[in-house]
């Protein structure tokens, strides 16, 4: 009897995770552009989920901050990682994707282990980088980059559900190359598999149009760097340049850790309390917590 409800729930488990798949792939090829904000941890991803939003995607550097590391140098492990995304899944009823840095490994077999591995723990999605995690090469030759997008989406391929694998060439954000070197990677990330495609990096509204009128899949850009011209960027503006999907990477996490401490120096520096009038109300943040009915009644959290 206890290996049939075992059997059941999970089978239940799979139903609904094929699901959430399905609705994170609608998103991809409706009309317009949607945003995927990025919790870092269960109680953002519940608030989150509160509000409205669609799917959510994991940050890396919001993880990394929350153990008390510094972003962009390697120092969280895949299984971190892993159990960040099921705490996140389990929280939620919504799709969710993962940022998965570069894979954790080097090899392409390092990258398809760890897109079964982040199936397993629940998402239905996840992006693989370019970049190396090496400051004095940071980015991957362009064969090596494309042959680990290509065992990636593999992987993704041989699941029982459509994960939508995120092409992701990072040489924008670490100044490598132009923008012609990342066209030519995203286009060669397309080819070898990839769902949607990504240049964190990108601010200028010309090169986003350019990126997006050069390639045959959705666009996914961030919307945590300071823009360099133009008016502010909105939805809809993304939207007209081409863009089908909206990212914040770090920056929810960045604007709350920028809340937090400026109520902390005002304490420190001032010996004054003014912060608490700004702060969130402990009964609006219990209503943000309470677990959302999800949107199709046919998934449950």
């Amino acid at each position: 009897m206890v290996c049939q409800t075992a059997g059941m729930r999970n089978s239940k488990a799979s139903i609904d995770q094929a699901q959430k798949a399905e609705r994170l792939r609608a998103l991809h090829v409706q009309p317009g552009a949607f945003v995927i904000p990025n919790p870092w941890d269960a109680g953002t991803a519940r608030m989150l989920t509160s509000l409205g939003f669609q799917a959510l995607t994991t940050t890396s550097g919001g993880l990394a901050v929350s153990l008390g590391r510094r972003d962009g140098e390697a120092t969280v492990t895949r299984d971190e990682t892993l159990a960040n995304v099921r705490a996140i899944v389990e929280a939620t009823h919504l799709p969710v994707a993962a940022d998965l840095e570069n894979g954790f490994g080097h090899e392409p077999e390092a990258v398809a282990e760890t897109i079964r591995l982040t199936a397993e723990a629940g998402a239905v999605g996840g992006s693989i980088e370019d970049a190396t995690g090496d400051p004095h090469r940071p980015i991957y030759d362009f064969q090596h980059a494309v042959e680990r997008v290509a065992a990636a989406a593999e992987a993704a391929r041989a699941l029982t559900f459509p994960f939508i694998l995120v092409g992701r060439a990072e040489n924008p954000r670490f100044g490598v190359g132009d923008l012609d070197d990342t066209i030519r990677r995203l286009q060669a990330f397309a080819r070898a598999g990839a769902d949607v495609l990504f240049a964190p990096g990108l601010t200028r509204t010309e090169d986003i149009r350019t990126v997006c009128a050069s390639v045959d899949k959705p666009v996914n850009v961030v919307m945590s760097f300071k823009q360099t011209e133009g008016p502010p960027l909105t939805t809809a503006a993304l939207a007209a340049l081409g863009v089908k999907r909206i990212s914040l990477g770090a920056a929810l996490c960045r604007a709350a850790l920028g809340a937090f401490l400026r109520a902390a120096r005002e304490v420190k520096d001032q010996g004054t309390f003014g912060f608490v009038a700004q702060a969130l109300p402990l009964s609006e943040l219990n209503e943000l917590l309470t677990p959302a009915p999800p949107a199709d009644p046919r998934i449950r959290s």
